[in-house]
């Protein structure tokens, strides 16, 4: 009767378990199924038992894939991972499959224990599947899809089945969460991915691997189709994200990796389409790459710039310096003000350009940490070598956008002001025009704060963006800052000094003054002169140099 009462319990704990069941004997017998395997196979008990396990098998996988399987079962115990199976209707399916060896009734026998992981289900499913997908955006995770790739290399007959794998970032999405919430990044996340399913077919897998980083896994039938999934897929980030009646504007830098050209692995694969992807983001963004290793040798570069960037932020702030570029009125030539700007001497990689690494450090999260250390370098630059003889001229710093809506900032900047303030400056700070158009009401608030308090505000590159004169009208803005590209063409082509006439026409509207940069000619002068521009600064001039070096007088 106990023995009865046991085998009754064993098969009611098994029957209502969550995931499929399945015991065999060691010569591969299939001598138990649960209820849930019908579900996931579709095959009933009475068809299998007795039969081999490998009647549920796809066909896809190597003998190499099922030796290392059961070399691990040998060795450990235990085999855990995803593997292809064919249902009885003959449609192959991915399951995520545990086997382990069992004692029942004084034989041994093998427990394998599975779930099909091709899709989200209701239940009991849905909760175990979390370990395995993504919950914002319910695609496979990081986890999973590299289980997914490792099984679909393992497949036979690589040069007949060839497929791609494509990674995706979204360009701009920071500052989507920066400027307006996380709960607002987290719906554009979730049209964004809706988005990417749109393109690729059935069958075909997307994953989320973190962030605003997917991934995809496209079958081929020949190479040449890899061109056209890429354009559908960057071309359909062109039209913005509508997220509660409001249009937000992403686009998607691809990377692709052919199998096996580019890599007989799941980890070269998916790192070699990674590499590809960072080449179209030093492209431009808003396109895709193929991976070639010559373009790749580019992204290895960034890589290291990157962490040499970090590593610099942390623990060799010496390495960073500013420079000052005076600015002038053009009517008098007296000195009205100076911006300053960062520089960076790594002891390997040398001198580095401010348009690589300050762009690289607002990517990867380190704007605020630069404008630390930028506000850290002028505030001994004015102690050692100025100290009260700014005679209320400007003294500007640029600001990325998306730290307006840091809570940080302000704690940084408001004793920082004060410092220019005691040394007979005045404050200005620049944002890009680009920048500007993005941002939330409670940013320009923010900004209009910074006016109040007396610090000028800038629009930095003016005439490279897209701002409306109404949205011009309301921005809490003094000064326009027109784009040096404008001005480096005045004299050669007159539709550019029409440009910069009708600027200073805006300007003298909205009663904001103007600066021109990148001046380096006297032509460019006198034509900026003659169209009564107020400020300029550029080569002509003044470089930029160290603040002991400059004539503030």
């Amino acid at each position: 009767m106990v023995q009865a009462l046991q085998e009754q319990d064993f098969k009611a704990l098994v029957d209502h378990h969550p995931r499929a069941i399945m015991l065999s004997t060691p010569d591969a017998r299939i001598t138990y199924v649960n209820r849930m395997f019908h579900s996931v196979t579709g095959y009933r008990p009475n068809e299998v038992l007795g039969r081999a396990p490998s009647v549920l098998s796809s066909g896809l996988h190597s003998t190499e894939f099922y030796r290392a399987m059961w070399q691990s079962l040998t060795d450990h115990g235990r085999w855990e991972g995803l593997i292809w199976n064919r249902r009885k209707n003959g449609e192959n399916y991915p399951q995520w499959l545990t086997i382990y060896p069992v004692e029942y009734n004084g034989n041994r026998l093998f427990a394998g224990v599975f779930m099909d992981v091709g899709e989200l289900t209701a239940g009991n499913e849905r909760l175990a599947s979390l370990a395995y997908y993504d919950p914002l955006t319910e695609l496979p995770n990081r986890s999973l899809f590299q289980e997914f790739l490792k099984a679909r290399v393992s497949q036979r007959d690589p040069a007949t089945n060839r497929f791609a794998v494509l990674y995706i970032d979204l360009d701009f999405f920071k500052s989507v969460n920066d400027l307006h919430g996380h709960d607002c990044g987290d719906r554009v996340l979730q049209q964004a991915a809706a988005c990417i399913q749109g393109i690729v077919r059935k069958g075909d897998v997307i994953a989320r691997l973190s962030g605003d980083e997917f991934a995809a896994m496209v079958e081929l039938e020949t190479e040449d189709e890899l061109q056209a999934v890429c354009e559908r897929m960057t071309n359909a980030f062109r039209a913005p994200i509508l997220v509660d009646h409001r249009e937000y504007f992403l686009s998607a830098s691809v990377g692709a990796a052919i199998f096996p050209r580019h890599g007989e692995s799941a980890a070269e694969l998916l790192q070699n389409a990674d590499r590809a992807m960072y080449t179209a983001k030093i492209a431009g963004r808003a396109c895709y790459r193929v991976y070639s290793a010559v373009e790749s040798e580019q992204g290895h570069y960034q890589q290291r710039l990157s962490e040499a960037l970090m590593a610099s932020l942390k623990v060799a702030q010496d390495e960073f310096s500013v420079v000052y570029q005076p600015q002038y009125d053009l009517v008098s030539g007296a000195m009205v003000g100076m911006e300053a700007l960062m520089r960076w001497q790594h002891p390997e990689l040398g001198a580095v350009s401010p348009a690589e690494f300050v762009p690289l450090a607002e990517q990867r999260g380190h704007i605020h940490e630069l404008t630390e250390v930028l506000v850290r370098c002028i505030t001994r630059d004015l102690d050692q070598y100025c100290g009260g003889s700014g005679n209320s001229k400007r003294l500007a710093i640029n600001i990325s956008a998306r730290q307006i809506a840091d809570g940080r900032l302000e704690q940084l900047l408001e004793p920082f002001f004060n410092r220019i303030r005691q040394a007979g400056w005045v404050p200005e700070i620049e944002i890009t025009e680009t920048h500007l158009m993005n941002l939330s009401r409670r940013c320009l608030d923010r900004l209009r704060e910074f006016g109040e308090k007396g610090i000028r505000v800038a629009i930095d590159d003016f005439g490279t963006g897209y701002s409306s004169l109404a949205y011009l009208h309301s921005l809490p803005v003094d000064v326009l800052k027109i784009d040096r590209k404008f001005v480096q063409r005045l004299g050669a082509d007159g539709r550019d000094a029409r440009i910069v006439s009708a600027i200073l026409a805006i300007a003298e509207a909205l009663d904001l003054e103007v600066v021109a940069e990148g001046i380096e000619t006297e032509t460019q002068k006198a034509k900026l002169q003659e169209l009564q521009c107020h400020r300029g600064q550029g080569y002509l001039m003044a470089r930029p140099s160290p603040l002991e070096g400059l004539k503030l007088a």
